[in-house]
């Protein structure tokens, strides 16, 4: 589960979505799609066109794992911030109804410009 006191994935690098609603198929509703995805060190988080699931690896040998759905509806507001000269990671944070801050790390060249056009299209519609 994630630690909204303390909710944060770092350096999370672009990864194919097919491959990533392979892994989650039997997670995924009936109408639901994978529309990005993103991998760490071992952690991964998935963005579908229902929710966000963070995916957690625990223990040394990876075969417990935590998957934490955050539902799109429950986005109250989002921030957005881009990569710099010196900062070369980019942040997305999520603010969640009765759940807290989601803090998601990127490494350098991910658009984080079209993912919050992206979660812009889900908040308000």
């Amino acid at each position: 589960m994630i630690d909204f006191n303390n909710a944060s994935y770092l350096k999370l690098a672009p990864s194919d979505p097919v491959q990533a609603a392979q892994k989650l198929q039997a997670l995924l509703l009936h109408n639901e799609q994978v529309v990005l995805a993103f991998t760490g060190l071992r952690d991964s988080v998935v963005f579908t066109n229902l929710r966000i699931i963070a995916v957690n690896v625990q223990g040394i040998t990876g075969k417990k794992v935590d998957y934490t759905s955050l539902p799109l509806n429950k986005i109250q507001a989002f921030s957005v911030e881009t990569a710099g000269t010196f900062d070369l990671d980019s942040e997305l944070e999520l603010w969640f109804s009765g759940l807290g801050k989601v803090k998601l790390e990127f490494t350098r060249g991910t658009d984080i410009k079209a993912i919050g056009q992206l979660i812009g299209q889900w908040v308000f519609r």
